[in-house]
């Protein structure tokens, strides 16, 4: 077995969307998160790809909704090998689809809704922990 991580289930669910390149980050975007959530802009030269609270994509926004996020709550070096892997590995096998954000201190799945259940029995399974 690979590294075991301890994970949180964030609330609600979340969404990914689109913005052209040469946009404005949206106001809807930059609202002030509430404890324990988050918010997350990848700007690329084709695209800005937004990860939100679904309640706060406004319509005519091309969007992904129905998204729950699992939060890796260890701080781990940017060179430590598996960490990442030992989450996705047991979910990608089982032919589920995952979305991962990483920031400077922090690691987040996101799974589908429909799949969140599934998703934590394997990695309870894998020998993950939940906090």
């Amino acid at each position: 077995m690979g590294a075991t991580v301890d994970l949180r289930l964030l609330e609600g669910f979340y969404a990914v969307s689109f913005l052209p390149p040469d946009s404005a980050v949206p106001n809807w975007v930059t609202e002030k998160e509430p404890e324990g959530g988050f918010v997350n802009v990848s700007f690329c030269n084709d695209e800005i790809s937004i990860v939100t609270p679904a309640d706060r994509v406004p319509d005519g926004v091309e969007t992904d909704k129905g998204w729950r996020a699992l939060k890796l709550t260890g701080a781990f070096a940017f060179d430590q090998p598996g960490i990442v892997l030992s989450v996705v590995r047991p979910i990608s096998e089982a032919e589920l689809g995952v979305f991962v954000v990483s920031t400077f201190h922090r690691d987040y799945l996101l799974v589908r809704s429909e799949s969140l259940e599934k998703a934590q029995a394997l990695l309870t399974e894998a020998g993950h922990r939940w906090a």
